[in-house]
């Protein structure tokens, strides 16, 4: 009876684990600008540069570690290991959880996105099973020889971490995002009929002749003026929302002038072509697949748009095209690559591709009618 409940746990913490790490290998970019999220609320900014490496060795342990659990594998190393690591995950989603300063942890990735709680129950539930594996590592007998095992351990490290190399540089297999293949972005941008947003009530902290003043928003004092100095904000939940909200809230398309134009290109009724690009720190990488692009788009007199946080260095290297602002992290969210390309006819995305995807662009644009 022992064998066989011990038998179940590894599968079922096996199965999450490789589960869990395959959905975010296909899109390590997506766990590691959640990582960033974290670090910036902690205050460990240093940290950002390196959250990409962090992602790509994370999803390759969830992966091998589920399947050596699964295996029996060195039970004893590995019992430790997802011990140290499942405590390390229920302090994050606790976090997310009693703080409120994160939405959600990003565990099995913007495909199956889960609430805070969800996330919590979920670790706590693991955390008991791998417990009891911690507690019966000696006694769990490996399935397969040392062989067979260590090459099937082999193979995953190597997949998994392939994988991510592939996706990172021609998109994720499958896109989760509101941003994906033949959704209708003003569309997404629309609230749902009976949502109710949040209900915050905003406290403000400001200093005036050396004393530290606070009031609310609808109490400001009525001498304030620049005499104030600002220290800080806080924002108190009131009333809950049913958490009904637009898919996609913060897609902004603005003019260099900084005019809203965001509604005015989605509602172009005909082709057009949307470069997402970010930055220009690799530019030599990018920029011959960019100019074959742009050179068929122009022979099928499809508009090209470049959409990029870096308007500036845009207007140097692209003077002939139309450049519009955008916020750099719904860029980020928006197209993994950089630059990532929108097919588009009015609000519609008909293909989305990468730049390393040069050639079935182009196809795509020459068989536009």
């Amino acid at each position: 009876m022992k064998k066989t409940l011990l038998l179940v746990i590894r599968w079922v913490v096996g199965l999450l684990f490789i589960f869990s790490g395959l959905v975010k290998v296909n899109d390590p970019l997506g766990l590691s600008y959640k990582m960033q999220e974290f670090f910036e609320v902690w205050g460990w900014h240093f940290l950002n540069d390196y959250t990409l490496a962090f992602s790509i060795i994370m999803n390759v342990f969830e992966v091998l570690a589920g399947v050596a659990v699964i295996l029996g594998w060195r039970m004893r190393l590995f019992s430790w290991l997802l011990l140290l690591l499942i405590i390390f995950f229920t302090f994050l989603t606790g976090y997310a959880l009693f703080s409120g300063r994160i939405k959600t942890c990003g565990c099995f990735g913007d495909c199956l996105p889960l609430t805070p709680a969800q996330s919590f129950g979920k670790d706590i539930f693991l955390l008991l099973l791998i417990l009891v594996l911690f507690f019966s590592a000696s006694s769990i007998k490996q399935s397969l020889g040392s062989k067979a095992a260590s090459g099937i351990l082999l193979v995953c490290i190597v997949a998994s971490a392939g994988l991510q190399i592939y996706v990172l540089k021609y998109l994720p297999f499958v896109d989760c995002l509101p941003y994906k293949k033949g959704n209708d972005l003003l569309a997404q941008m629309k609230t749902p009929a009976g949502a109710v947003p949040d209900s915050f009530s905003i406290s403000f902290t400001y200093q005036k002749s050396g004393k530290t003043i606070e009031f609310d928003q609808n109490h400001f004092p009525d001498d304030f003026d620049s005499t104030y100095t600002y220290i800080g904000r806080k924002d108190k939940l009131v009333k809950k929302g049913n958490g009904l909200e637009a898919k996609i809230t913060d897609f902004s398309l603005q003019t260099l002038n900084g005019a809203d134009t965001t509604n005015a290109v989605l509602s172009t009724p005909g082709y057009y072509l949307m470069a997402f690009i970010k930055d220009f720190q690799q530019v030599g990488r990018w920029m011959e697949n960019f100019q074959s692009v742009a050179a068929t788009a122009k022979e099928k007199q499809v508009p090209l748009i470049i959409v990029t946080a870096d308007a500036e260095s845009a207007t140097k290297l692209f003077s002939s095209f139309t450049i519009l602002k955008c916020d750099a992290t719904v860029i980020k969210t928006a197209s993994r690559t950089v630059p990532g390309f929108f097919i588009m006819k009015g609000p519609k995305v008909l293909e989305k591709q990468s730049y390393a995807s040069a050639s079935s662009i182009n196809q795509f644009i020459k068989n536009l009618p």
